[in-house]
């Protein structure tokens, strides 16, 4: 297929193509986490269950870190693609490569440091403590190959290349999950093998990804006229670094910053709501965690929808082409609320054998109970997700991100609020009965921001 089809096809079919990739690769990402409950949940335990999924709502704000900024960075990169300027095109990959690498060592170490700390602070119950700090141990040595990946990632989608990253995914997936197995059935390492698993096939696909990259980057020629290391004299006569320039950093960080937060909405309210889920004890919070993991496999194809819109969006507008943007966004709806119908009847019918994949034969009554009221409920909003992610794509490829950025604080709010302050007086099903009102606040204003029409008067 060309490589400009998101500017070329028709708006629905570029879409569609765009995006299917994206889901079922994203799919397979959230098998990495999911894979770890299953396996510890089914050989393990409930504690360890409890363990992992007190971890996760924690490694989930990182991955959101990784991928919303990989996202932010990625529409420089379209919008440079779409105008044909592969000089700045190249030069924006490196500056974003260089600056979430050097975040992940970052990040990293200050999560070694105080891993305990915050999982005290968090509340995690006693018995698991011990066990969801050795996790998130293991977790933080790799978060450099997990922001690698997830940064080259969106780069391959940036470029219309979405196909790459899913077969990079299938692969790992598989010999993560082969791992799992082994280290935890076979070694007996328990939580600990899980996520030592998860590094290694984390660092594998991330190294073929990087040089996947490098080789498709030799099929962007620069014009003879130009030097093909950019090192361009500054006023001193002092030639600049050739793979990181300050100016695009900054273009990146107003368009990453705001993405990452959008991205971490969820997860940040997730963590910040975990506190009061792990005070009702270790049976809630694995019935949580298992409600958890399945609302995340069904907030993939929507989010995937937003990622594809906004690179769409941004491609067109380099392009020049806003009718298509606005078009695109139409046939969005139609196909959010195809995948919304599908998950709803999906949970519907098998609820309780998907809650029972995690807890197993020996999951207690109040740990089952629990995930099948979290799913039971949750399945009738994922139109609102997908309303939101849609709407927030759209102004974040266009650039317009102040009232995005409004519209995810307020979604934050309202779910941080709603849990902590409901949450003790009536129950833990007070935290999954806040989603979707902060979903469909975070879509109210961000759609009344794209129906101004400032979005196309955005310049990156």
């Amino acid at each position: 297929m060309d490589k400009e089809y998101l500017i070329r096809e028709k708006p629905v079919k570029a879409l569609i193509v765009f995006a299917i990739p994206m889901i079922i690769g994203n799919l397979f990402q959230q098998f990495y986490t999911m894979v770890d409950s299953v396996v510890v949940g089914r050989y393990v335990g409930e504690e360890a269950l409890a363990a992992v999924g007190a971890s996760y709502s924690l490694t989930t704000v990182f991955i959101s870190i990784a991928i919303g900024g990989g996202i932010g960075a990625s529409v420089i990169t379209s919008l440079y693609f779409g105008a044909g300027d592969y000089r700045k095109m190249k030069k924006s990959i490196s500056t974003a490569l260089l600056s979430f690498m050097l975040l992940s060592l970052v990040l990293g170490g200050i999560g070694l440091l105080f891993s305990k700390q915050i999982m005290t602070v968090l509340n995690t119950p006693e018995n698991v403590l011990e066990q969801a700090t050795e996790y998130l141990n293991i977790y933080f040595i790799g978060l450099p190959f997990l922001f690698m990946y997830n940064v080259l990632s969106s780069m391959f989608n940036a470029l219309g290349r979405s196909r790459i990253p899913l077969y990079l995914l299938i692969c790992s997936s598989i010999l993560n999950i082969t791992l799992d197995i082994f280290m935890v059935r076979s070694l007996g390492m328990g939580v600990s093998g899980v996520a030592w698993a998860t590094l290694i096939a984390q660092g594998i696909s991330a190294i073929f990804a990087f040089a996947l990259f490098v080789h498709g980057m030799r099929a962007y020629r620069l014009p003879e006229n130009v030097v093909g290391n950019d090192s361009v004299p500054d006023k001193q006569g002092k030639k600049g670094c050739p793979w990181f320039d300050i100016g695009e950093f900054a273009n990146m960080a107003r368009v990453a910053c705001p993405s990452v937060l959008q991205q971490s909405t969820v997860s940040i309210g997730m963590l910040l709501v975990q506190s009061e889920v792990n005070r009702f004890g270790s049976e809630v919070l694995a019935g949580f965690s298992a409600g958890s993991r399945i609302e995340s496999l069904c907030i993939v194809p929507m989010a995937a929808m937003g990622n594809a819109i906004s690179s769409y969006t941004a491609q067109n507008i380099g392009a020049k082409k806003f009718d298509r943007v606005r078009s695109g966004y139409q046939y969005g709806y139609a196909i959010v609320f195809t995948f919304a119908a599908l998950i709803c009847v999906i949970l519907e019918i098998w609820y309780r054998p998907l809650i029972k994949m995690f807890l197993g034969d020996h999951g207690t009554m109040l740990a089952m109970s629990t995930g099948v009221e979290y799913m039971r409920f949750i399945g009738w909003f994922f139109a609102l997700i997908g309303l939101k992610m849609l709407t927030d794509g759209v102004l974040r490829g266009a650039g317009d991100m102040k009232m995005f950025t409004v519209a995810n604080m307020v979604n934050l709010g309202i779910r941080v609020l709603m849990a902590m302050t409901l949450a003790p007086a009536f129950g833990v099903a007070m935290v999954w009965v806040a989603v979707p009102i902060g979903w469909l606040a975070n879509y109210l204003i961000s759609y009344g921001e794209y129906r101004t029409g400032k979005w196309q008067k955005k310049n990156l």
